[in-house]
């Protein structure tokens, strides 16, 4: 059968589609006869499954309707009847029965996934992630806590249904936590229109949950918003200006790490070497005019003041100034070549 699998993968090109069903399969400790009519249908259809003569699908299914209307017409099992199969299935390991089990609830697994179609995705899918908790549920079912297994698959059925919604409604997963998860399956109901929550609502909604408001906040946030590209699309020969804009990250980039070590070289080394290549007052006026400053650019000595200091004109200051830096130019210019 793995074989099987293999090849039809390599034909259709969807190893990852089908190696993702057999891992959940086996995930479960389910053997291939215990498929459910509607997965088997599914796997046949692409030839990644053959089912041996004794376990045949139910009638030839062309779509989700024929598939719908052929499980409401398995008839249910009495109180007496599922305790007697689940007892088998659990003591004696018998496929058969539990078999039967999966088959008259699998008309439970598509009245739960109708609830369910609001998220955009498709029914088909819906169930059949479903029946995958079905089958874990009678897998676990035990028949001596007097519970019928429609209320105990209940749960296994959403639990399947709830994280294949998680996985595949966006293409970034929107709730992770415990809290997010609660909260992405009832906001929706709660949210009566298109406007935002106000703060009384989300306080009500919060308290109501056992929730943090920021929770609420930022899970309203995240199912208002939609998926960006990373990288913006071409229209009318212009980019459209996109998140890959300002999320590039050019610090680490060769030429940019070349470039932040040759300025720090020049700061430092650099500077130091160009100051030394200056006479005492030339270097006096440089330091109190450019270098002894505050961080917002202010603090420097004025020509006047420099001018007083040395008993010279404010004019004779701003020459020496400019000689000096015109003589640190060429030095940090040669020194960085």
């Amino acid at each position: 059968m793995i074989a099987s699998v293999r090849s039809a993968s390599a034909t259709y090109g969807a190893e990852s589609v089908f190696n993702t069903a057999l891992l959940k399969l086996r995930t479960a400790g389910y053997f291939c006869e215990l498929l459910d009519p509607r997965s088997q249908f599914l796997l046949l259809r692409r030839g990644a499954l053959t089912l041996a003569p004794a376990m045949p699908v139910l009638g030839q299914l062309g779509d989700l309707n024929a598939y719908i209307q052929a499980v409401n017409r398995i008839p249910m099992l009495q109180a007496h009847e599922e305790q007697q199969l689940a007892a088998d299935y659990r003591e004696h390991g018998t496929l058969e029965s539990a078999r039967k089990l999966v088959l008259s609830h699998l008309r439970l697994v598509v009245s739960i996934a109708r609830n369910y179609l609001g998220y955009g995705l498709p029914h088909a899918d819906l169930i059949q992630e479903g029946n995958i908790g079905l089958m874990k549920a009678v897998k676990r079912f035990d028949p001596e806590q007097n519970v019928r297994l429609v209320s105990y698959a209940i749960h296994w059925i959403k639990a399947e249904i709830h994280e294949y919604i998680l996985r595949n409604w966006r293409i970034v997963k929107v709730a992770t936590t415990k809290a997010q998860r609660k909260l992405f399956f009832n906001l929706r109901r709660h949210k009566q229109t298109m406007q935002a929550f106000t703060s009384s609502e989300i306080d009500a909604l919060a308290k109501e949950l056992n929730v943090k408001r920021e929770d609420v906040s930022e899970m309203e946030t995240r199912m208002t918003s939609g998926d960006i590209a990373l990288e913006g699309q071409i229209e009318d020969g212009e980019e459209s200006f996109a998140p890959i804009s300002y999320l590039t990250d050019t610090q680490h980039e060769p030429t940019e790490v070349l470039a932040n070590r040759q300025l720090e070289r020049l700061q430092s080394d650099g500077l130091t070497s160009a100051l030394d290549t200056l006479d005492a007052r030339s270097r006096r006026i440089v330091e109190a005019r450019w270098l002894q400053v505050d961080d917002n650019g202010t603090g420097g000595a004025t020509l006047h003041h420099l001018a007083a200091e040395f008993g010279v004109s404010a004019e004779r200051i701003r020459q020496i100034e400019v000689s000096a830096m015109k003589k640190m130019r060429n030095t940090l210019t040669a020194y960085a070549a």
